[in-house]
């Protein structure tokens, strides 16, 4: 058996057929095409579908449904985006349109949800009955799983943790809150905190020497490449971001105390020197932290192919 997926995203369109094991058998990616009016959008989605089956060598009859996951508010049972700033969608039809166009049965999700799902079924979750996934990138991605099924809540909204605050009138956040969790774990959090530190350090030091003295320069290597090379203020840096993502994560397990966690995104590339310290933090600081079974904190495996394949098994 074979299944489609669509992994929508402000940057790319990414499609992929997927075998029942979970294994990509084809991939495509188009950069994405907004502002768009929605036929011009349905025309990405539908192309970027043809083409991987292409790839393939099968067709859409060869598939039993076409799974869809998309960032923003997103309406599962109405088959409706909400809304995805990013996409500047307005309660745009996908489904329907979709479904029009490819004459075969649309699943939408949340592409957070999605990529949880792709890794309960295929990934760092498999075997899980309940599971969380976080992905950290521009901002915080999560997903949560109970008992096998995605986490929708009564408006389809649930497990938004990156917006969940962890310090009071904080940083501003881009949902309009302040001290949210993305405004300091994701990795656009990373870069500014790391920022912030480097004005308050010598302008000599190796951190300020590995960017050129350049600020623009800064990404999320950049403490750690600056920790690695003994500067204490990149190490300053790593313990500070530890804490954060640790706070937020702690405080995801105090609330679902779910089999597994897995982390990803790019700062996740940074292996033990990231997950070693954080396991570290989350067995010292979570709750009920004397019982036998706990959560095991991992690093996700499905890396950027976790969205397709949730996508495309959305269905079983």
């Amino acid at each position: 058996m074979y299944y489609l997926g669509i992994d929508l995203g402000g940057t790319n369109v990414k499609a992929g057929v997927v075998s029942s094991e979970g294994k990509i058998i084809s991939k495509v990616s188009a950069p994405t095409q907004v502002p768009c009016a929605p036929e011009e959008m349905n025309r990405q989605l539908a192309e970027a579908a043809y083409a991987a089956l292409k790839e393939a060598e099968i067709s859409v009859q060869d598939v039993p449904w076409v799974g869809v996951g998309c960032p923003g508010a997103v309406n599962r049972s109405s088959g409706i985006v909400e809304f995805a700033g990013n996409l500047y969608l307005n309660n745009y039809p996908l489904q329907k349109m979709l479904q029009d166009s490819l004459k075969k049965e649309v699943i939408l999700e949340n592409d957070a949800n999605a990529a949880a799902y792709g890794e309960y079924k295929a990934g760092a979750l498999k075997g899980a009955k309940d599971a969380v996934a976080i992905t950290l990138g521009t901002g915080i991605g999560s997903g949560v799983i109970v008992d096998g099924k995605i986490l929708a809540g009564c408006n389809y909204a649930a497990g938004e943790m990156g917006h969940m605050v962890i310090e009071f009138e904080g940083k501003p956040c881009t949902c309009g809150r302040k001290g949210c969790w993305e405004a300091y774990a994701s990795a656009t959090g990373l870069i500014n905190l790391t920022k912030d530190f480097m004005k308050e350090a010598e302008k000599n030091s190796a951190i300020w020497n590995l960017v050129e003295g350049d600020l623009s320069k800064v990404t999320g290597r950049t403490a750690f490449d600056a920790m690695r090379a003994g500067d204490p203020v990149g190490q300053k840096i790593v313990d500070a971001y530890i804490a954060y993502l640790g706070c937020g994560i702690v405080n995801v397990i105090n609330t679902f105390q779910p089999d597994i966690l897995c982390v990803g995104g790019g700062i996740c590339n940074e292996g033990d020197t990231l997950m070693n310290p954080l396991r570290e933090y989350v067995d010292i600081h979570r709750f009920n932290a004397r019982a036998k079974i706990q959560t095991k904190v991992v690093r996700a495996s499905l890396g950027n192919d976790a969205g397709i394949i949730g996508a495309a098994l959305l269905g079983e």
